[in-house]
């Protein structure tokens, strides 16, 4: 009886974990590509090689706020699914699932960038 509910904290559980996983390698790439573009404008390259290096950044940057939002989204459901499912609490998903969500929790975004 109790496997569908500890596949669906399974399922949310893996969500969690790529969706911070995701956020976090968006974020290094941005950061690299800031970096890249200013070494080119540093070496005084052609504005189009800036012009699509930028095009770039902005491309890393615009996936972080989508990341931060399906973050949230993910978040809630694990959570709700985890507040519902006290008697499974001694399972090894569910504790792997709480461990999760604290992990992932510093990945959330603050209530000032909402």
């Amino acid at each position: 009886m109790a496997e569908p509910r500890i596949r669906q904290i399974k399922i949310k559980t893996g969500v969690v974990k790529r969706i911070a996983k995701e956020k976090v390698v968006y974020e290094k790439e941005a950061e690299q590509q800031k970096k890249r573009v200013q070494k080119i404008k540093d070496e005084g390259l052609d504005e189009y090689n800036i012009r699509k290096q930028e095009e770039v950044l902005q491309e890393s940057l615009m996936m972080v706020p989508d990341c931060q939002r399906r973050l949230v989204k993910a978040f809630a459901e694990l959570k709700n699914i985890l507040e519902s499912e006290q008697d499974l609490k001694e399972h090894e998903d569910y504790i792997a699932a709480e461990q999760v969500l604290k992990d992932a929790e510093i990945q959330l975004p603050s209530t000032a960038e909402l």
